[in-house]
């Protein structure tokens, strides 16, 4: 009898919303990744695991699940986007929280954009060491040694990707295929969309100082 041989599981990615979630960062970031033929999972940070949320532009976003239902499930890649009231809620969220927390201590990739990098993860020191950018209302909020002024920024040694807001959002969900499946499926998924895939992160190489 022949082995069956398993197809190799795919890239599970928890791409997390909560009312007043910028629509453009989570809605690019869920198209794009299911694009790369990726496993997303839409979860819903709402207290009350309403499923149907308003955005920040009172556009209607629809989670798969409430976060609780997935929240001790693992991911390959945790993505928070912004918006200053979804960034709220999430800094609210001691269950969110505690879900990033895990994938940064299993050494997951977190990816987060515009507000959130500044309101969620520095408020809660999250990644105290790390590189970080952020919308450019909110970067005065990282310290000066650890502030990064580029439209899409990765910390090597905290495996955390950082992004600016709206508009470098499609760099910011290119730039986690590139970190998870590498640069060639991420140039395969650009080139039918149109658009040339900016490489233009900061990157932090191993072992090198947090410090300016």
């Amino acid at each position: 009898m022949t082995n069956d041989h398993s197809q190799p599981r795919p890239i599970r990615v928890a791409v997390c919303i909560a009312p007043g979630t910028e629509e453009m960062e989570a809605i690019n970031a869920i198209d794009i990744l299911i694009r790369a033929g990726f496993d997303v999972t839409t979860a819903s940070v709402d207290s009350d695991g309403a499923l149907m949320m308003e955005g920040s532009r009172g556009i209607k976003l629809v989670a798969d699940v409430p976060l609780v239902q997935i929240a001790d499930e693992p991911f390959d890649c945790v993505v928070l986007p912004g918006g200053l009231g979804g960034a709220e809620y999430f800094r609210d969220s001691p269950l969110l929280l505690e879900f990033v927390r895990q994938h940064k201590y299993d050494g997951k990739l977190v990816a987060a954009i515009c507000a959130t990098p500044a309101v969620f993860l520095e408020h809660h020191q999250v990644y105290p060491d790390a590189l970080m950018t952020s919308h450019p209302a909110f970067i005065d909020t990282i310290p000066a040694s650890r502030r990064r002024s580029r439209r899409v920024t990765f910390d090597v040694n905290n495996n955390l990707l950082t992004s600016q807001g709206p508009g470098t959002s499609q760099e910011f969900a290119l730039e986690i295929i590139t970190r998870l499946a590498g640069k060639r499926k991420a140039a395969e998924v650009a080139e039918p969309m149109v658009m040339w895939p900016h490489m233009n992160y900061d990157v932090m190489p191993k072992n090198e100082s947090t410090s300016s």
